[in-house]
């Protein structure tokens, strides 16, 4: 997903305080009476009932209060009070500022139709009536059963004074109205520029919604936020995301300011959710920068950190962007757009990856993978172990040919999956590609058989940041009712085990953190849950409704359930 972010004033002194992280100090701890799991190194599942936290905010160990007590001998000591103390989880792929401004800005994620759709837009714009642009999304057309994209005509409805921009849900297009079609200059004699389309009618007139690539053609028109509304979208952010239990996410798009404004964060002591940021690798500012200062580590306190670069392939499957070897069962015409030539990719993930940055790239259809694939068997060949140590990663990795599939494990690429998106897209995929294809997609279990590495996120906000629902989907494929029965295609799955694992361990795997957080294992840095539900023992339907009492990192609070 991407996002038009705010330019933000460059902050001065920050590597000092970056580096140290002296603001987040934690204080030595014994907490006890704890139902306390998590995996080791090998995955194997550890139970213990206290848990001996060291100033740093460092696991000291794990056992039976007996045996901690002489290990903790200053600790201050916290009653868990017999709830489950466990790591707290990670997002492999979420968008952290974009879940800030989603929730400052119109969502239309819950209509369910196009009329409801328009009425919550009229409403907007009268609560409004001072805003130069009226901005939001998460409208899919596949759940208005429209059968079609909505249209300018439509939104002008709504509202035609002032332009409308509207992302769809899964960032890969948005809805003008007219007003702001004719700001951009989009006419019938406006080309699809490189790797987008300007959907029209049978006349060839902009029907008002641009997909992929040509969504900048809109989106460069748009006022830049403020830096206070960049700092409110980080603040109400990470809020939401503490409260879910998610104690690191791995920021999958993160442009020079943004960067700008996680430094700055991290240097106050005012990030306490752990980012791992990927480089947007088309803002250019960034890469150049990036190119003279080399990887940023997780230093001092590791709340932030930016060694990961995000290319992407292809669109999405629901707006028909994806690449596909084959044209869409459901519409001959079109096979979808690659955003690259192949030398071009190639070119930018070698860049990447010999300036020591891990490369990740978004490729939904099996031709985007395939590309990405052939792409990363060439840095193998080229680089040889520095290119594999660098673990690289296909984001999404949603459809792909079966003969692709053991080329994953091969090229030791990770497969950094959401399971949520099989289950909002099991009303439509199928159609997009066919009951053949299908085979290939959100294919879980085949890629962990064939040797792959899974990492598990949501892609927040295009779907909801909770990972208990990510956890669900992975166990049930099926939607929040039980539906289909038996799940999706549900013999591709994850067992209890392997979703906990996926959103713990295996995430921080993905980006080189193992040992450090996804488990707590002596060493390894205080960041813990403490919820009402064992994921490895609940029923689905009790997973699902997972209660977050407590957030801690680094040996920390910072998130406490209102009693």
């Amino acid at each position: 997903m991407q996002k038009h972010l705010p330019a933000l004033l460059r902050p001065t002194v920050l590597a000092l305080s970056l580096l140290f992280g002296a603001a987040h100090a934690a204080e030595p701890l014994l907490i006890h009476n704890a139902r306390g799991l998590t995996l080791d190194e090998k995955g194997r599942v550890q139970r213990f009932d206290s848990i001996a936290i060291d100033g740093n905010g460092r696991v000291v160990a794990t056992g039976k209060l007996a045996a901690l007590e002489a290990k903790a001998v200053d600790a201050r000591r916290v009653d868990a009070k017999g709830q489950v103390l466990m790591p707290g989880l990670i997002d492999a792929h979420g968008h952290v500022l974009d879940l800030g401004f989603s929730r400052l800005s119109l969502s239309l994620r819950e209509t369910a139709d196009l009329n409801a759709a328009l009425a919550a837009i009229k409403a907007h714009a009268a609560k409004w009536p001072d805003s130069a642009w009226l901005l939001g999304g998460g409208w899919n057309q596949a759940n208005w059963k429209l059968g079609r994209f909505p249209t300018a005509a439509e939104l002008d409805s709504a509202e035609s004074q002032r332009p409308v921009w509207l992302e769809r849900v899964d960032g890969h297009a948005g809805w003008a109205n007219s007003r702001a079609l004719q700001i951009a200059g989009i006419t019938r004699d406006t080309p699809d520029p490189q790797g987008g389309k300007i959907e029209r009618d049978e006349r060839g007139e902009p029907t008002g919604v641009l997909v992929d690539g040509a969504m900048g053609l809109v989106g460069r028109h748009i006022p830049e936020p403020s830096k206070a509304q960049a700092r409110a979208a980080l603040e109400v952010a990470q809020k939401e995301l503490l409260s879910l239990g998610l104690t690191s996410v791995q920021d999958a798009g993160i442009s020079n300011e943004a960067d700008q404004l996680m430094r700055e964060f991290a240097a106050e002591g005012k990030l306490k959710v752990r980012i791992d940021g990927m480089a947007r690798g088309s803002d250019n500012a960034l890469i150049e920068r990036l190119r003279r200062e080399g990887p940023l580590a997780p230093s001092g306190d590791g709340m932030y950190s930016l060694r990961m670069v995000k290319l992407f392939a292809d669109g999405a499957l629901g707006s028909r962007g994806a690449a596909l070897l084959a044209p869409y069962s459901d519409a001959p015409q079109t096979q979808g757009l690659l955003f690259n030539k192949n030398d071009e990719l190639l070119a930018r993930m070698r860049a990447a990856a010999k300036a020591g940055f891990q490369v990740n790239v978004h490729a939904i259809g099996d031709a985007a993978n395939r590309q990405v694939l052939v792409g990363f068997e060439t840095l193998q060949r080229e680089m040889g172990a520095k290119s594999t140590a660098l673990r690289h990663r296909i984001e999404h990795a949603q459809v792909i040919a079966l003969a692709d599939i053991p080329r994953l494990a091969k090229a030791q690429v990770i497969a950094s999956v959401q399971p949520v998106h099989a289950t909002s897209d099991m009303n439509m995929a199928e159609d997009r590609v066919g009951a053949q294809r299908i085979q290939g997609a959100y294919a879980w279990q085949r890629l962990l058989k064939a040797g792959a590495r899974l990492a598990c996120g949501s892609d927040f906000p295009v779907e909801e940041p909770t990972p208990w629902a990510g956890l669900y989907a992975a166990v049930t494929r099926q939607d929040a009712e039980g539906k289909p029965p038996g799940g999706w295609y549900g013999q591709q799955a994850l067992n209890s085990l392997q979703a906990l694992d996926c959103f713990t361990r295996a995430a921080a795997y993905a980006t080189r953190r193992e040992g450090e957080i996804g488990t707590l294992t002596p060493g390894a840095r205080a960041d813990f849950i403490i919820v009402d539900h064992d994921p490895l023992g609940a029923s689905p339907a009790a997973l699902l409704k997972t209660k977050v009492l407590q957030t801690w990192v680094g040996g920390k609070l910072v998130f406490e359930a209102p009693r």
